[in-house]
């Protein structure tokens, strides 16, 4: 298909921050109140078995525009230290992102929310609107945006803000002839919890049994401070009224963006996704929190697998869920793909367009679609692969290391490593570690690498260093030790 043939697509992408898979009600929740989301799946097509890169913030957000992973990248926990004005660093300056290839094609771009990749008060290439977070977190009462680099403070609830903010970008952007591509990149579900949402939907769990949430026993590895779990809140009820409550807020917000653009008359159009960054556990393995919830690092599928919907009417098939295992590393080629724009560039690392599993008429025939079977995740020195039947965790340099038979064992409840059981199928473990080996062997480079790097799960406050010689030199050392009260886990 010739690129003067295609019709360019408006995008909206929306992304939620900390949802877990199990957070809505079309995934199999009976308790969780998003009925706009549901629309939106039943009308598009749900992701079963949708990863992030890496459980925590910011390296899954620089996974998601680079289709990189951490070892190449170079963002490996949350980013905390100088994030605005002249002193704070682009984490992915001179990176290639799949919104610069939409600039070139004449797309113009906005954002509106949470960027947390460095920087958080410039606009990047292409980027006519950007109504950007100053930091990775805050309170849903006030908040510091920068709009167009001026800073501002919020009045009213924060999700409300953002979701007015991208209507205006709406607003100004449906008559135009360029197509258009908005980030919504909420804080949402993202603690703080507790009398932090609209009484209209904490109302909405005032009774709720939070069955879908058990509150199993903590974690051994779960570290507390005054013992309350370092991801969560002291009360853990309140907090989970919170949580719910933060999920349909923005799932009304969404109805209402929807709405708009079927106001404005560009809804036909206009391609909408909707994920997260990461996962996140309410309870779930006795853990609070997402991949830094416990320490060493979880890959529990609570904190690695993430919510993922696309619509577009005509374009991809309605009503549809898909199974195979896809990560964020595939999502920038699946954009470009799905806008008629060549994903190759994006191909050249781990990522792969999915778009043909989508049902688009305008995929790419090089979709490599049939090797969606297999996924990796890492966190700093923790690293997972995940096929269909069987999920490995390797923790260098010396563990633990986890196995688990997802097909005998899908909620991750006996670790294979510690049992000499023999029953059951054989444990592929020689393979799946020469595999996993393998591949971030091929997808890495030495100086970025995070097998060697001291990530705790407490943040990283500057870039690594260029790689120098020797097995171990040329790193900062970016990545704070695990410090307990001043963890925030952005």
């Amino acid at each position: 298909m010739t690129e003067q043939a295609v019709v360019r697509p408006n995008i909206v992408f929306i992304l939620s921050d900390d949802q877990g898979p199990w957070a809505l009600g079309c995934a199999g929740n009976p308790e969780i109140r998003t009925p706009h989301l549901d629309a939106l799946a039943a009308e598009g097509t749900r992701l079963e078995n949708f990863f992030c890169v890496s459980p925590v913030c910011s390296p899954a957000r620089a996974s998601l525009m680079t289709g990189q992973i951490p070892s190449r990248h170079g963002v490996h926990d949350y980013l905390t230290g100088v994030e605005v004005g002249p002193q704070a660093p682009d984490y992915l300056a001179g990176q290639a992102i799949f919104t610069d290839v939409l600039a070139e094609h004449g797309y113009r771009l906005g954002l509106s929310g949470k960027w947390h990749l460095g920087a958080n008060d410039a606009a990047r290439t292409g980027f006519v609107h950007w109504y950007g977070l100053a930091g990775g977190g805050s309170p849903y009462d006030r908040a510091t945006m920068y709009r167009n680099g001026e800073r501002e403070e919020t009045s009213g609830y924060l999700t409300d803000a953002i979701t007015a903010d991208a209507r205006a970008f709406l607003d100004r952007e449906a008559s135009r002839e360029e197509p258009f591509f908005l980030a919504v990149n909420y804080t949402a579900p993202h603690k703080p919890w507790k009398g932090q949402h609209p009484r209209e939907f904490e109302d909405l769990y005032a009774d709720c049994a939070f069955e879908s949430c058990p509150q199993e026993e903590p974690h051994p590895w779960q570290p507390t401070v005054d013992g309350v779990a370092i991801g969560g809140e002291p009360d853990v009820r309140a907090a989970l009224v919170g949580y719910f409550a933060a999920v349909s807020a923005m799932d009304a917000a969404v109805g209402g963006l929807l709405d708009h653009l079927e106001t404005l008359g560009i809804r036909e159009n206009t391609l909408v996704v909707f994920s997260s960054d990461n996962g996140f556990n309410c309870g779930h393995h006795g853990v609070w929190g997402k991949g830094n919830g416990t320490f060493p690092q979880n890959m529990y599928d609570s904190s690695v697998k993430v919510p993922a919907i696309f619509h577009w009417p005509g374009r991809i098939g309605a009503n549809s869920v898909r199974t195979e295992l896809l990560s964020a590393y595939d999502m920038a080629a699946t954009i470009l793909d799905l806008a008629g724009l060549d994903p190759a560039p994006f191909e050249t690392g781990p990522g792969a367009s999915f778009a043909a599993l989508l049902g688009a008429p305008s995929a790419s025939s090089a979709t490599r679609a049939g090797d969606a079977v297999v996924v990796y995740d890492e966190y700093g020195p923790v690293r997972m692969i995940r096929t269909a039947e069987w999920k490995y965790v390797h923790r260098y340099p010396h563990g633990p290391h986890e196995l688990y038979d997802l097909a005998a064992d899908p909620g991750e409840r006996r670790n294979l490593m510690d049992t000499a059981d023999d029953a059951g199928p054989r444990p592929p473990l020689p393979e799946l570690r020469a595999q996993l080996a393998g591949w971030f062997a091929r997808h890495g480079v030495p100086g970025f690498d995070g097998a060697a790097l001291p990530v705790a799960g407490a943040g990283q406050h500057s870039p690594l260093r260029a790689p120098a010689p020797g097995p171990a030199s040329g790193l900062a050392d970016p990545l704070g030790a695990f410090t307990g009260p001043n963890w925030d886990g952005a």
